[in-house]
């Protein structure tokens, strides 16, 4: 019997507070001792409380999709923001993950639209150029004539090697390619920069 199916089976409350906890416990950042924290307050807390969160789980994940435009997450077929007519439709930032949307709009320095990969190459890791969205991104590009790329995959090895990538497709198009300067410290990724940084970035990218 594997480890987590005796702690399962043998939790004191029994296998139901055991399986919670083996759930919390595979959330990002939640150790075992978070994990029955959480547990814990679910016991404690109201019905409704408890009910609303299964819910709002349930609502998410039959409610979200990407952007048939761009990628990023959305309620409606189109997100938002492909959707703003005052959105400079010429320029697109190009970002590895959703979350970076949300990083790059909290600066309030950009207002064209986004493209979001869905990761980064990495070999390593079995992920390749035809697993992300590169090709929807350049037949996007060369569509609609857009001027400007801005590369702000993250700073690692990885999210270099895909921008390179993606710059090297786009080598013989008519379009302005660009990456965030680099006061984003390298190996750091744009999730936690703070917006005043992720501002001066945008604002002083340069040509890839």
């Amino acid at each position: 019997m594997s480890r987590q199916k005796q702690e399962t089976s043998e939790h004191p409350y029994g296998p139901a507070v055991g399986r919670l906890i083996d759930e919390f416990a595979k959330l990002p950042g939640i150790g075992r001792k978070s994990a029955e924290r959480l547990a814990n307050y679910i016991l404690s807390c109201s019905a409704g409380d408890a009910e609303g969160l299964a819910d709002a789980i349930r609502c998410v994940r039959t409610t979200v999709r990407k952007c048939s435009v761009c990628f990023n997450l959305t309620e409606e077929p189109v997100c938002r923001i492909c959707r703003d007519p005052r959105r400079d439709q010429q320029n697109v930032c190009v970002v590895e993950q959703p979350k970076d949307v949300v990083a790059l709009e909290a600066s309030g320095a950009w207002g064209g639209l986004y493209h979001v990969l869905g990761g980064r190459i990495a070999p390593l890791e079995g992920v390749g150029p035809e697993d992300l969205t590169i090709h929807q991104l350049v037949h996007r590009i060369r569509k609609l004539g857009i001027r400007e790329v801005v590369m702000a995959t993250n700073p690692t090895l990885e999210g270099d090697g895909t921008a390179l990538f993606i710059t090297n497709l786009l080598q013989n198009d008519a379009v302005r390619i660009t990456r965030l300067a680099r006061g984003i410290a390298s190996g750091s990724v744009l999730e936690f920069a703070n917006r005043e940084m992720l501002a001066d970035a945008l604002r002083g990218r340069q040509n890839f």
